[in-house]
């Protein structure tokens, strides 16, 4: 079922399609999540080059190059808190395109970075403009949304989004092998380039003038003050942090756990696809279990597998001096990101529930505060990384526990009405 919002906010701005069109589902999640994947995309296709990033620009410490993909978590986080107000003061689409622009001119920034701080400057640059099509995408799904559709809606455009990790560490590989590391960035650019084509083309403004707010930082203010007080869009959102939390972490170390670990080589690619589509069957699933059992049911049950069966594995790393054999490896990974496949778009969609009156401030406040949850403490466990698991597993038995609590926070003072 269609939310009130989309009824409204199908105005256009005077670009782009006519007013009153409104892009078919087929083609709406797609794009979506094209404009979701440029954060994926800018994070994953970086990671069989890290070594080489590393080598070729001096770093010091094997853990060092992680930052390369913190950095970026970072800049998103910062990006996040601009876009979504300013895209309830300017529209959804040119919101969107000043985010790419950014993205575009930190590719540019780092395809000539003569060092490692020009290279992370860079990053944070892309960081920050990603987080434009980002959270503006979420604002653009809620204003047509609402609910268990939208939840629907975001896990089918996950699914999408979630191939894009299975396959760009093989398009940065290959791209890699073919022109060096730099080329990468010059592949990101090109692509930010084509959704911005699309968008422009193709999809409808969803926030008509007339519900468009003041960008003044009185206003602003008001909005997020309004936000925090809302019991359940905080506590989803905490939860959410909790979430990505170990994911920054193994995302940031898993270059060195395959390779330091198990020695994949190239054959990493294949097994980080694999843990990926893990995530993306999840969400489809979750795209239809959730119009049967609802979001919070799924949420809850989700964290708490990851919560207790993380624990038994970390107790389990003991008699493995710390480094499961490999099948155990995947077999406990899959499992974990089976769950995180679950959780995703539900407590994103349970935390903006509240929120249509305020989608885009609200996203950029979800969104930022999620982030700057899980970058620092994410950062942290990857920096521990020493050959052995016991702080990657360890992390999600102790982030699931807190994903756990927060959620049973928010429920606590939510008043007694249907599953969303």
């Amino acid at each position: 079922m269609r939310g009130g919002a989309g009824a409204r906010g199908e105005a256009m701005n005077g670009s782009g399609p006519a007013a009153g069109a409104r892009l078919r589902t087929g083609e709406f999640i797609p794009l979506v999540a094209l404009l979701f994947s440029l954060v994926a995309l800018a994070i994953d296709a970086m990671l069989p080059a890290l070594p080489e990033i590393g080598r070729d620009l001096g770093v010091a410490r094997p853990n060092d190059v992680q930052y390369v993909v913190v950095s970026l978590f970072l800049g998103l986080g910062l990006g996040q808190v601009l876009f979504g107000p300013l895209s309830d003061r300017i529209g959804r689409k040119p919101a969107i395109y000043a985010g790419l622009g950014v993205f575009m001119a930190g590719c540019i920034v780092s395809v000539v970075a003569p060092t490692f701080e020009v290279m992370i400057a860079g990053r944070i640059l892309q960081g920050i403009g990603v987080a434009g099509p980002r959270i503006v995408t979420v604002a653009l799904v809620r204003d047509q949304y609402e609910g268990r559709t939208m939840a629907r809606m975001m896990s089918f455009a996950m699914a999408v989004f979630i191939l894009v990790p299975a396959v760009a560490p093989a398009l940065g590989l290959f791209v890699l092998r073919a022109a060096g590391w730099r080329a990468i960035f010059v592949a990101f650019f090109l692509i930010a380039a084509a959704a911005l084509v699309w968008l422009l083309v193709r999809q409808p403004e969803t926030l008509p003038p007339a519900r468009r707010r003041s960008l003044s930082p009185r206003a602003v203010g008001r909005a997020v003050r309004e936000i925090l007080g809302i019991r359940a869009a905080v506590g989803y959102t905490v939860a959410t942090g909790f979430a990505f939390s170990p994911f920054v972490a193994y995302l940031s170390s898993a270059p060195q756990m395959f390779e330091d670990g198990y020695a994949a080589g190239d054959l990493f690619v294949a097994w980080f696809a694999l843990l990926a589509l893990a995530i993306g069957l999840a969400s489809i699933v979750n795209g239809r279990l959730v119009m049967r059992y609802g979001m919070r049911r799924i949420s809850t049950a989700a964290a708490a597998a990851i919560a207790f069966t993380s624990i038994a594995a970390w107790l389990g790393l003991f008699p493995y001096d710390g480094l499961f054999p490999f099948w155990l490896f995947m077999a406990y990974f899959v499992f974990v990101f089976v769950c995180v496949g679950l959780l995703f778009g539900n407590l994103n969609a349970l935390a903006m529930e509240p929120l249509g009156h305020l989608a885009g401030v609200g996203a950029a406040v979800v969104a930022s505060l999620a982030t700057l949850i899980s970058v620092p403490l994410g950062g942290i466990v990857g920096q521990s990384f020493d050959g052995a698991l016991y702080a990657q597993v360890g992390s999600f038995a102790v982030f699931g526990l807190g994903m756990l609590a927060a959620i049973r926070w928010a429920e606590r003072g939510r008043h007694s009405r249907r599953d969303g």
